[in-house]
C-alpha cells in the first residue's frame, strides 16, 4: 500500500474516529473523573473526594434494588428478545405463505417509540381507567393496583421486551437466509428432523450472529431508561428502579453529578462483565449442539 492510499485511509477515518473521541471518549473520560468528585447542582466547583462515592454506592440499598433489576431486564433481554426473535425467525423461515406478513408484524413494535410504549402501558396499567381494570370489571371481578411494589419490575418489563423482539427476529431471519440450500438438502437426505436441523445446523452456524445479539441485548438492557421513567419512574418505592433510572434521579433531580457519574461507571463495568461472559460462552469450545 502505499502513501497516497494511506492518505485517503486517514482522511475518511478522521470524522469517525472525531466524533468518537468527541461523544463516547471524551464523555466517558470525564465521567470517570467526576465519579471521584462531590459535585452538585451542576456548579463550578469540584471538589475530589478519592473513594468516597464508589463507598457510597456500594452501601446504597437502592443501587442493590437498581442492580437487581438491571440484571432481571438483561436476563430478559437475552432469554426473551433474543431467544424470542431466534425463536420466531426459526418458525416463520419454515413458512412458505404470509412470509412477508410474519417479517412486517413481528418488526412493528419497533418503529414505535419508547415513549410512545411506555405512556400506551401506563394507560392500560391505570387504576381508574386502564385497559385491564376495565376487562376485570367486564368479567365481574374487582379492580386491581397492578403496579405494586413487588409487581411493578415485571410488569414494566413487558412491553420493554416486547417492542424488541422483532428487532432481534429480523437479524436472526437474515442469517438464516445467509445458509446455503444444500447443506439442508444434504440433512434432509439423512432424513433429519425439523428439531434436529434447527439445533445442528441453523443455530451453530448462526454462532457468531447468536453473539452479536447477545452483546445487542445486554447493550440495550442497560440502557432502558424511557418506558420505565413513563409508566412507574422507577417507583412505588423504588421497586422498578434500574440503574438508568436512578442515575437520571441522582443526576437531574438530586443535583448529584459526581455520584451520579460512579452509577454511570457501575453500568459501563456491568456491561463488560456480562458481555464478555456471553461471548465466551457461545464460543465453540464451550457449547457444543
Amino acid at each position: 500500500m502505499n502513501f497516497k492510499d494511506k492518505r485517503y485511509i486517514v482522511l475518511f477515518l478522521a470524522p469517525t474516529v472525531i466524533l468518537l473521541f468527541a461523544f463516547l471518549l471524551y464523555p466517558l473520560i470525564q465521567s470517570v473523573f467526576y465519579s471521584f468528585t462531590d459535585w452538585y447542582n451542576f456548579s463550578n466547583e469540584k471538589t475530589f473526594i478519592g473513594l468516597d462515592n464508589y463507598r457510597q454506592l456500594a452501601e446504597d440499598p437502592v443501587v442493590g434494588i437498581a442492580l437487581r433489576n438491571t440484571l432481571i431486564l438483561t436476563v430478559g433481554a437475552i432469554v426473551l428478545q433474543a431467544g424470542g426473535g431466534l425463536a420466531l425467525a426459526l418458525l416463520t423461515d419454515s413458512v412458505k405463505r404470509g412470509f412477508k406478513f410474519f417479517r412486517t408484524v413481528y418488526f412493528f413494535p419497533i418503529v414505535i417509540s419508547g415513549t410512545a410504549i411506555g405512556l400506551m402501558f401506563s394507560i392500560i396499567y391505570n387504576y381508574d381507567y386502564g385497559l385491564l381494570n376495565a376487562i376485570m370489571r367486564t368479567l365481574g371481578l374487582p379492580e386491581q393496583v397492578w403496579l405494586t411494589e413487588h409487581s411493578s419490575i415485571y410488569l414494566v418489563l413487558i412491553p420493554i421486551l416486547w417492542q424488541y423482539v422483532g428487532f432481534y427476529f429480523v437479524i436472526f431471519l437474515t442469517g438464516i437466509s445467509k445458509i446455503p440450500e444444500d447443506i439442508y438438502e444434504s440433512a434432509q437426505l439423512d432424513g433429519i428432523t425439523g428439531i434436529q436441523k434447527a439445533l445442528k445446523i441453523t443455530i451453530p452456524l448462526l454462532r457468531d450472529v447468536i453473539a452479536s445479539c447477545l452483546t445487542l441485548a445486554t447493550a440495550g438492557a442497560l440502557k432502558v431508561f424511557d418506558v420505565v421513567y413513563i409508566v412507574t419512574k422507577g417507583g412505588p418505592m423504588n421497586s422498578s428502579e434500574l440503574l438508568s433510572t436512578y442515575m437520571y434521579d441522582k443526576a437531574f433531580n438530586g443535583q448529584n453529578v459526581g455520584y451520579a457519574s460512579t452509577i454511570v461507571i457501575a453500568m459501563m463495568l456491568l456491561g463488560i462483565l456480562i458481555t464478555v461472559l456471553l461471548n465466551k460462552a457461545v464460543k465453540k469450545d464451550t457449547i457444543s449442539f
